[in-house]
């Protein structure tokens, strides 16, 4: 693998722990600024909705420069968000800071995966796609936690003040080891939203919103869930943000493995786990070991859809697949935000801090449903198109004749 890889997974793991961070330090959050948990939540959908927003607006404006100085313009952008977050005297302003951050994420991951396919050999590109996305994997081993365990022991500001300082190494690495690749010659936008057009695109994005979105549905209210059902003190949130973590690094890889293999039976595996996990979390959340153990499985089935469901957006969309890319980076977190703001009604209409996995379950199972349905419509097509060519030479034939 190239080591301009190296660069980007460093930039994702800034951005990685940017996102993930404030799941462990919603209580906190919330303590300073008087606000319920629910509220503070907004503060996960807001990003997630940043990062929707902001996927296709950026890599729009990017079209007119290199993927390399829109890459390095992107971690800028995530560097002020994060300032802005770890100084804002109010609940309103760390939400803008949380939303300036959100703009670079989308398009900096969607033009990053294609910079990643570009670098190697066609049977490679899932690979290093979660190359890339390990930076984001490990970010929830190492930053996340050790975020979560500063915010708790100094101050949720000190956490946000080093994750800008992530962005500046990111930043640095960007400009020394990633090549500088121009934009292909030829593609405009109107030829990247062409690519929409292509249903198979659409339904690839529908699963990225259902599926990590049941994800998003468990983890946006792990620590108030593992400490008021669970039984944990508070700083054990740090170490099962480890164990999401670790689960996410190795559902990640597996996921790049076998989706350069198997794209389609992957992601059935991957989303029917991941809905059963998630409807039994409402049960073994009442037990330490089990809620351990089902946390780092969510981590591993959620980060295994990932480099397939982006590989498949990237082959649909082949030609122009830059902004499709990046949309796909915001289809994920169109999924946080949808089950973050889903997850905090139940528990706000009283159904207690585990039903938000059933919300999380019902999600999955609709990104598996999805799935099954992008694969007959795939190999209707492919038939389709079989009789077409098989019917050419007796037609060719038949005009011969007469």
């Amino acid at each position: 693998m190239p080591l301009a890889l190296l660069a980007l997974a460093i930039g994702a793991f800034g951005i990685g722990t940017t996102e993930f961070v404030i799941m462990g330090l919603l209580p906190q959050v919330a303590g300073d600024y008087g606000v319920s948990i629910p509220t503070a939540g907004y503060l996960v959908t807001g990003y997630a909705l940043g990062v929707m927003l902001g996927a296709p607006l950026m890599t729009v404006l990017g079209t007119k420069v290199s993927r390399k100085r829109m890459l390095m313009a992107l971690m800028g952008l995530f560097i002020v968000g994060n300032l802005l977050s770890a100084l804002a005297p109010a609940f309103g302003v760390m939400l803008i800071g949380r939303i300036v951050a959100s703009l670079a994420h989308g398009a900096f991951f969607g033009i990053g995966a294609v910079v990643a396919a570009e670098l190697v050999a066609p049977d490679k590109k899932a690979g290093a796609i979660s190359m890339m996305f390990t930076g984001l994997t490990v970010a929830n081993v190492v930053g996340v936690p050790l975020g979560t365990l500063v915010g708790q022991s100094v101050g949720w500001r000190v956490t946000f003040a080093i994750v800008a300082a992530l962005g500046i190494i990111g930043l640095a690495g960007i400009a020394r080891l990633v090549p500088d690749m121009p934009k292909p010659e030829g593609v405009r936008l109107r030829h990247e939203l062409a690519a929409f057009k292509n249903v198979q695109v659409l339904l690839a994005m529908a699963m990225t919103v259902l599926g990590f979105g049941g994800v998003f549905a468990a983890i946006t209210y792990i620590a108030p869930m593992m400490t008021h059902v669970t039984g944990f003190a508070d700083g054990s949130v740090t170490w099962l943000l480890v164990l999401f973590g670790l689960g996410m690094v190795g559902g990640n890889l597996v996921g790049g493995k076998f989706a350069d293999r198997a794209l389609m039976p992957m992601l059935y595996i991957s989303l029917g786990a991941l809905a059963v996990v998630l409807a039994l979390f409402t049960l073994t959340a009442h037990d330490k070991l089990l809620s351990a153990v089902t946390i780092a499985l969510i981590g591993a089935l959620g980060f295994a859809t990932v480099p397939p469901l982006q590989k498949r957006v990237l082959d649909q969309a082949h030609g122009a697949p830059t902004l499709a890319s990046a949309v796909n980076i915001g289809a994920f977190n169109l999924g946080n935000a949808l089950s973050a703001w889903l997850g905090g009604l139940v528990i706000a209409a009283g159904f207690g801090y585990t039903a938000p996995n059933w919300v999380g379950a019902a999600l999955a199972a609709g990104a598996l449903l999805l799935a099954f349905l992008s694969a007959a419509l795939e190999r209707r097509a492919g038939v389709a198109g079989t009789v077409v060519t098989g019917a050419a030479p007796a037609e060719q034939r038949t005009a011969v004749h007469h």
